[in-house]
């Protein structure tokens, strides 16, 4: 028998292992760990053959157990973790942490937790639950399995407790209780919809249900020609375990504003339990909920079922807690909404489809969702034989915080609202990566990500997932471009991309040289940045401009063309050129900085032939060198913010682009209160429908773009118009909602890539930003006169800096050197400190 097998056929492994000698804070930081990935079982290996494994297992939530003995609790345990998909840590009944962040899978990080507040002397129970998904969600993707790693669940853990090592290994237990399932996936949203029948799981579970059928665990070696069946990391398919790269997810205890309830029949049966809840809605014999105040008893029967709806006066996102006392057997079934329901309308074809369902024991009852989902409104089902009371429904927020006391005020209200709705609306789309939607998908597109990324550059102290935006984006397909979104079901298809999401990804690299100028992790992102740009070669025609560009060309959701030769996407290509030029110079990398900047000057060139003199802008494209008449505010701003439009062309642009008369609310996907199937149709067909005037009307840029057109009105000095379109955002925050909207009348009401009035506030009216890359000095430029009074502080990477200013002068309070933009518009320098400058 060969070592390989011999390894396999013990349900152990390689362990347990001799005992590990005294730990030290040191082996914890090493790349080598002395912990070994053990599983639920050993997966049998498949055909000795060199590709992937065909099958691996579907979901599983297992958990896993062992306890250890303290003479005394030391002043630190550390300890660190990962598991294959998603864990929790339960210490002696408490949540110690969970993750990890999502990740490629070859690059799976750990997390760093210290035992020592929930640790007890004596005996200490250690359980761990953990989730394998199976197959690729909207923020998870399967790794590419050997013939035993990754196929299956997996977790490693060491903790240091001071006179030895406690790792996993086969004297760990493991139970399958068979308590949880997904519901099956429907539509595009992706996110898990958990079912969980507490019968089937022990009451005591967080504390070790010592009665319960554990079992030994099994160590998982990877199983690969040259892996000698090794099975503490690093190994294959999960390569170098990582340091978590960002800070800890938390937030509030979220409660309701209002609730109400309504009897109704039992109705049909569905597996889903989003399903089950809209059919309930659907029907035409549905009472009125009454408004009730939690906690509320409940009657049930086998023809009489509840509804309950709660609303929690805003969109929440985090875990969904109801507590309760039930029969054995009652079932609750779950359904998260964005917007009130109201009887009669269909709901829209983007509506979440996310919810979960519960199943009580009789006992103990308490949800407890390990999902993260974002809603508004709770719809429950509730359905079963005797009295319930529903005592609580809360939300625990779970999202990335910002730091610092950043903060912005004005003698306008509506400004101050729309700098604070910013604000949450990114806080809510900040998970452990810039995501969507907190309602829908949840995935992290690599386009969107560059609108939050700018807002946590203005607000918050700790830039770490600014930067985790841009890392975890440099996943580049095999021909050099990047999915539309990374970590999940789409970068695992491999299929088609947005390529201009790949252009404002390579935006939010720059962004960071301007902020931050850390040469070490700028060119770690730099090879993929000229993959990027590089990719758009074969599409450069003699002329100097893109054509026939193939995928996805989104731009935005606005009716803008890209089809043919686009002045838009050749602008955004061009604004990527001159921006690598500024990265690779910066780098060192001379040979590249001269590459990009030749091609931009021959871009600039060859766009003229976009210029629209009679009207004063660019046109949209140009099909088969036929000029078309259809204009944009993207393809103006872009060529302002590219550089392509001279200087002394951008007050005419400004003044054509953000003319409120001549703009208009175009989609080629939606509009009308939500995504509109007819248009979608229409479109995969290649059929467009052109119902404005495109010689004299202005197709407007929505809310995700526009962060492209106000810097272009402030690179034209036009900081009023800028603020004049900023106030359109107000539509959004109405009837309790706080955050602003996917799209003008029509998306989610909470979509991170629409934030772009808080770093605007920030950038353009405060005017803070960096004077240099590195943000060594700043640069403030107030808009002077546009209001009576302005005041806030930004970070720096030394500190906050603070401006205010009204009709008398301004005052400055700074870490850092500083040039100040003077009303005249003449520049002073100015070194770090306080600054009061009165005007007259």
């Amino acid at each position: 028998m060969t070592d390989v097998t011999a390894a396999l056929a013990s349900p152990d492994g390689a362990a347990p292992s001799p005992p590990p000698a005294r730990g030290t804070h040191a082996v914890l930081r090493e790349s080598s760990w002395k912990a070994h990935w053990i599983g639920p079982q050993l997966p049998q290996p498949e055909s000795a053959g060199l590709a992937p494994p065909a099958t691996r297992a579907p979901f599983g939530r297992y958990l896993f157990r062992t306890s250890f003995d303290l003479a005394a609790v030391p002043h630190s345990i550390p300890a660190r973790m990962t598991a294959d998909a998603r864990y929790v840590v339960h210490l002696n009944g408490r949540e110690a942490g969970r993750g990890p962040v999502r990740s490629q899978p070859r690059r799976l990080h750990y997390d760093d937790i210290d035992l020592a507040p929930l640790a007890l002397p004596g005996e200490n129970t250690l359980v761990v639950v953990v989730t394998y998904y199976g197959h690729a969600n909207s923020l998870w993707q399967p790794a590419a399995a050997n013939a035993t790693l990754g196929r299956d669940a997996v977790l490693v853990f060491e903790a240091d407790l001071g006179d030895r090592l406690l790792v996993t290994d086969g004297s760990w237990q493991v139970l399958d209780p068979g308590a949880w399932h997904l519901a099956a996936a429907e539509g595009i949203h992706g996110v898990p919809v958990e079912c969980l029948d507490a019968r089937r799981l022990p009451p005591d579970w967080q504390t070790g249900a010592p009665d319960a059928p554990w079992r030994p665990a099994s160590v998982i070696p990877a199983t690969h020609l040259g892996a000698l069946a090794r099975s503490r990391p690093p190994t294959d398919p999960y390569g170098p375990l990582l340091p978590r790269p960002i800070g800890s997810l938390g937030g509030a205890r979220c409660t309701p504003t209002a609730a109400a309830v309504a009897p109704c029949a039992e109705g049909p049966d569905h597996p889903h339990p989003v399903a089950r809840v809209r059919a309930h809605l659907a029907g035409t014999d549905r009472p009125p909920p009454t408004p009730i105040v939690l906690p509320v008893e409940l009657d049930l029967g086998p023809d009489r079922s509840q509804h309950l709806v709660v609303d929690m006066g805003r969109i929440v996102c985090g875990f969904v807690t109801v507590d309760l006392e039930a029969p054995w057997g009652t079932r609750i079934d779950l359904m998260y909404r964005e917007s009130p329901y109201t009887p009669g309308v269909p709901d829209p074809i983007s509506s979440p489809n996310t919810g979960a369902r519960y199943v009580a024991r009789g006992h103990g009852d308490r949800f407890e969702a390990l999902e993260v989902n974002g809603f508004r409104y709770l719809h429950a089902l509730i359905s079963g034989d005797g009295p319930v009371r529903v005592n609580d429904v809360e939300v625990r927020e779970h999202l990335y915080p910002r730091a610092g006391n950043a903060y912005f005020r004005s003698s306008d209200p509506e400004l101050d609202a729309l700098y604070t709705a910013g604000m949450r609306t990114v806080e809510l789309n900040s998970h452990d990566a810039f995501i969507d939607c907190p309602t829908r998908e949840q995935r992290a597109w690599v386009g969107d990500g560059v609108v939050h990324q700018m807002v946590h550059l203005t607000t918050s102290t700790d830039w770490r997932l600014a930067w985790r935006y841009v890392e975890m984006g440099n996943s580049p397909r095999s021909d050099g471009i990047l999915p539309m979104s990374v970590v999940g079901d789409i970068e695992q298809g491999g299929g088609t991309t947005i390529p201009d999401w790949s252009l404002h990804w390579l935006h939010g690299v720059h962004n960071l040289y301007r902020y931050t100028a850390d040469r070490d992790r700028l060119a770690e992102l730099a090879p993929a940045a000229r993959r990027v740009l590089a990719w758009y070669l074969p599409y450069l025609t003699a002329d100097g401009v893109l054509s026939n560009v193939p995928e996805w060309n989104l731009v935005d959701w606005s009716s803008v063309f890209a089809n043919d030769a686009s002045s838009v996407v050749t602008a955004l290509w061009a604004r990527g050129l001159a921006e690598y030029a500024d990265i690779s110079a910066l780098l060192g990398n001379h040979a590249d900085a001269a590459w990009a900047a030749g091609l931009w000057e021959r871009v600039r060139t060859g766009f003229e032939v976009f210029w629209d003199e009679l009207r004063g802008t660019y046109l949209d494209h140009i099909v088969e060198g036929s000029p078309q008449p259809a204009t944009s505010q993207a393809a103006g701003a872009a060529a302002i913010a590219s550089g392509l439009a001279p200087a002394e062309r951008h007050q005419r642009i400004i003044d054509r682009i953000m003319d409120p008369s001549r703009l208009v609310i175009r989609s080629w996907i939606g509009g009308d209160g939500g995504y509109d199937e007819r248009k979608m149709a229409d479109e995969r067909r290649g059929v467009r429908r052109i119902d404005w005037d495109t010689e004299e009307e202005v197709v407007r840029a929505q809310p995700f773009l526009s962060y492209l057109v106000h810097d272009a009105a402030a690179i034209a000095g036009r900081t009023a118009d800028l603020v004049r379109a900023m106030r359109d955002w107000s539509v959004f925050l109405h009837d309790g909602y706080d955050t602003f909207g996917e799209c003008w009348g029509w998306g989610s009401p909470v979509h991170g890539w629409s934030s772009t009035p808080t770093r605007d506030l920030v950038t353009h009216v405060l005017g803070v930003t960096p004077a240099e890359p590195g943000f060594t000095r700043a640069r403030i430029a107030p808009a002077y006169g546009l209001l009576e009074r302005a005041e806030g502080a930004a970070p720096t990477p030394v500190g906050l800096l603070s401006v205010a200013l009204d009709g008398t002068g301004i005052e400055v309070d700074s870490p850092l050197a500083y040039v100040l933009v003077m009303p005249d518009g003449r520049e002073r320098e100015y070194g770090a400190g306080h600054l009061r400058l009165a005007f007259g």
